[in-house]
């Protein structure tokens, strides 16, 4: 990347002139007309020596080479180094995005690194929410960006198969539920879901059920033919409903032949961790319960088998971070710490909710104690809620938007945005070309049910990518498909802005003796910028760097667009201006393509 190889000239500068280069870093001046880069490593040099600030700026800044890739290096009272790329740098580096296509914005940076990012992970019986639209988009982004920059990614979906609620729902089935009835619906699971709610409300009369469901869970684990027939089924009526989802929001998983390592498949696995807690010691009865005490009381007990002897979410995750830090599969090269060499230095990313914060600080702490990981080998990407104004959103209460129905209703209302945006395009080219023509091109410009789902999913999955993950979002039928301004419908239109600007002339001819107005070199700028936004998304597991990056570009461009003629232009101004656009519509594709967006060709 450009600034990388800026930081390793002016680092090299830092140390010519006698100075420490550990401090130095590169930032973006707010104002373009200062430059592409600064840095205030004189001014943190003179603070610690004692010197004036401008004067260490200039006794570094004479040393740097106006060479490739640097236009020109100016200081700045009180000491700031502004550094320009130059011109050519910036041509060449737009050249290079048509040349590499797909492969733009793409690294081998860490080609050497694996990890395993788990996503989605919805619950057997239940349908997806809304809410489950966070996790299964977030982190799918989130490997998109870390494969871009050369991770061997491993997409995992740790299914919610297992536990206490299937002695609820398996109750239920049998004291209300009528399996041919089920079998028969529409939405199977649905139908568990009304059973499961059921549970709850009888539960909240009738406590005694709560034991008995706990008892049909200790069944199940003890391996019951009945009680897993039933699990079983509610596996088998789940995936249907799954897989059709994961189709329509065109997300795959790459472990377990493309469904994830469930809960279920560590049930073999269990046993061995309970007994390795139990040899370093780390295992301690209170009040029937095995618990993990921490030192210091640096967190709250961490409860791993139950007063039944049942096992939780905590063991079973054990067991799984077990398996990925010994499979073969997920071995790369290993952290000198474990000297054994027998772990993996595999990383694992949890995408999960942020309410289980302190669950999963519990968890990396015991396998921490357990001396199977290093610092910064798990993550918790945290993701805020969809909630109502007023209240949580819940599905063993009842209140809660099913995932489905927002999709169908995206698709309706991306179906009404592109038959309005068709119109108003027909209205606005009738002033230009006579009828026939005009109504050869509408035909021409038939939106397919295909587009007008990639639109809509465009809408769904932007309006969620472009905030922080941390975040909150209170649901509205409004915002959630949002189709204008800062929205996926706009970035995707200026894709198509593009290539009907490119269909009609893409020929670019010799770049020579020309002068670039502002607006020109500030989209080359901007356009060579996005490796480095590509590289910032993946280091800091931020899509939305990306998102904020693409609005910025897109808005550019269409103003751009706009007030410059494109084709009428004189060369080579007209070549450059083709170049751009190129480029802009490789960029939109190549942004988009990270957050799980596809372009439409016509809108």
């Amino acid at each position: 990347m450009i600034k990388d190889q800026i930081h390793t000239i002016l680092s090299h500068a830092v140390k010519i002139a006698g100075y420490s280069a550990h401090n130095l870093t590169l930032e973006t001046p707010t104002n373009p007309d200062f430059g592409d880069y600064t840095s205030s490593i004189a001014m943190q040099l003179a603070k610690e020596l004692k010197k004036d600030p401008f004067d260490v700026a200039g006794e570094i800044a004479q040393i740097i080479p106006i060479t490739y890739p640097l236009g020109s290096v100016r200081i700045v009272r009180p000491g700031f180094i502004n550094i320009s790329i130059a011109t050519e740098t910036l041509l060449s580096e737009v050249e290079d995005i048509i040349e590499k296509k797909d492969k733009f914005g793409k690294s081998t940076i860490h080609k050497n690194k694996k990890v395993i990012v788990e996503y989605s992970s919805p619950n057997i019986a239940k349908p997806f929410t809304v809410g489950h639209l966070r996790s299964t988009i977030i982190g799918d982004a989130v490997a998109n960006l870390l494969e871009a920059t050369g991770h061997t990614v491993f997409r995992d979906n740790h299914i919610g198969d297992w536990g206490t609620q299937f002695g609820k729902q398996i109750y239920a089935i049998q004291k209300w539920g009528d399996l041919d009835t089920i079998e028969k619906s529409e939405s199977p699971v649905k139908e568990l879901v009304a059973l499961y709610v059921k549970f709850h409300e009888e539960a909240e009369t009738n406590p005694v059920i709560e034991d008995e469901a706990r008892a049909i869970f200790k069944k199940l684990e003890d391996g019951d033919q009945t009680i897993r027939a039933l699990w079983q089924q509610c596996i088998d009526w789940s995936w249907k409903e799954f897989d059709r989802i994961y189709t329509k929001l065109g997300v795959k998983f790459t472990e377990n032949n493309g469904r994830g390592y469930g809960e279920s498949f560590f049930e073999d696995k269990m046993k061995s961790i309970i007994a390795e807690l139990k040899e370093k010691k780390l295992l301690k009865e209170s009040k029937g319960a095995q618990m993990v005490f921490f030192p210091e009381d640096k967190l709250p007990p961490f409860m791993i088998l139950k007063q039944d002897g049942a096992t939780l979410y905590s063991t079973r995750d054990l067991a799984t971070d077990k398996f990925r830090l010994t499979d073969p599969q997920y071995a790369s090269e290993r952290h000198p710490e474990l000297v054994s060499g027998s772990l993996n230095d595999v990383t694992i990313i949890n995408e999960v909710g942020a309410e289980q914060s302190l669950y999963f600080k519990q968890l990396y702490e015991t396998e921490e104690l357990l001396g199977w990981i290093t610092e910064g080998q798990r993550l918790h990407i945290k993701h805020g809620l969809y909630r109502f104004k007023d209240m949580k959103m819940s599905t063993r209460k009842g209140n809660t938007i099913w995932l489905e129905d927002v999709l169908n209703e995206a698709f309706n209302k991306a179906h009404v945005f592109t038959t309005i945006t068709e119109k108003q395009s027909d209205e606005a080219s009738l002033q230009e070309q006579d009828k026939m023509e005009e109504l050869q091109k509408r035909v021409d410009r038939k939106i397919t049910a295909d587009e007008v789902w990639e639109i809509a999913m465009g809408a769904l999955k932007w309006n969620d990518l472009k905030r922080s993950s941390h975040l909150d979002i209170v649901f509205d039928w409004e915002e959630i498909l949002n189709m204008h301004g800062n929205s996926g419908p706009y970035i995707q239109y200026t894709y198509v802005r593009c290539q009907s600007v490119l269909a009609k002339d893409s020929q670019i001819n010799e770049l020579e003796n020309m002068t670039l107005e502002k607006p020109e070199l500030s989209l080359l700028r901007l356009l060579a910028k996005y490796p480095e936004v590509v590289m910032s998304a993946a280091v800091n597991h931020a899509p939305h760097y990306v998102c904020t990056y693409l609005f910025e570009l897109a808005q550019s461009y269409n103003l751009f667009y706009q007030k410059y003629p494109i084709l009428k232009a004189e060369e080579p101004s007209k070549s450059l201006r083709i170049l751009i656009t190129q480029a802009t519509a490789q960029v939109v594709k190549n942004g988009l393509a990270l957050l799980g967006i596809k372009v439409v060709e016509k809108m």
